[in-house]
């Protein structure tokens, strides 16, 4: 059973509830009573007292930093997503420019790498590799057709339709990075058209902390929807 703490005052008892309810009920209380507020004291963390003004002066100030620090916050993400929108817009001239298959895939090639700052990026499309012997990505480009084994590592990614950022395994990672995968802290693998039907698109980053679960995959599902519409050109 709880207990209310109770005020004495002309021989009277009042509960800090009723006081409580009271001010509650007539916010307006302290405009028509304004002298109390400096000659209420309330305890401050530093141990000294203060006036009920001077409390509320230092609640509003931290509630003004906070709001100040949340709008920078905004700010900062406002100005990323504008400079991740004009890299799209920049990359999508790019790949229209694209003559053919060949063109296109070292736009997207220079795109990942100059305009977006990549550490690694492999495109991988599903087909016939001999049917792509006139086409030289390097490690950028990689064609296998889609029931090899060497897949079944992506079988889950595969089976989806969003993207995946954070860590990957082993296997997965020597298979897209080969030799530099030791330099790959994190990935972001990004599907071409639904269930990854033409292929997809993987990302790597020397920072083990930029790509994660928790990140929005919005820029990355529409990176995913670009390069699908562009390669199904060819």
């Amino acid at each position: 059973m709880s207990t209310q703490a109770k005020i004495s005052y002309g021989g009277d008892e009042i509960s800090e509830q009723a006081i409580h309810d009271y001010l509650a009920a007539h916010p307006d209380f302290f405009e028509n009573h304004a002298s109390l507020l400096t000659s209420l004291h309330l305890q401050h963390a530093s141990g000294d007292a203060i006036s009920l003004v001077e409390r509320q002066v230092s609640v509003l100030r931290q509630k003004d930093l906070k709001l100040e620090k949340q709008l920078k916050e905004l700010i900062g993400l406002a100005r990323a997503n504008d400079l991740l929108a004009a890299k799209i817009h920049e990359l999508t001239l790019q790949l229209l420019a694209a003559a053919d298959l060949k063109s296109t895939i070292v736009a997207l090639e220079v795109g990942m790498r100059s305009g977006f700052n990549v550490d690694q990026a492999v495109l991988v499309i599903f087909g016939d590799p001999g049917a792509f012997d006139d086409i030289n990505g390097g490690r950028f480009f990689r064609v296998i057709e889609k029931s090899d084994e060497a897949l079944n590592p992506f079988r889950t990614f595969l089976s989806g339709s969003s993207a995946r950022c954070g860590q990957i395994r082993d296997t997965q990672m020597h298979f897209l990075f080969q030799e530099t995968a030791g330099e790959i802290g994190s990935v972001a693998l990004v599907p071409l058209s639904g269930e990854s039907s033409i292929g997809f698109l993987a990302i790597g980053s020397a920072d083990a902390n930029r790509f994660h679960p928790g990140m929005s995959i919005d820029f990355l599902t529409r990176l995913g929807d670009l390069v699908a519409g562009a390669l199904k050109r060819y």
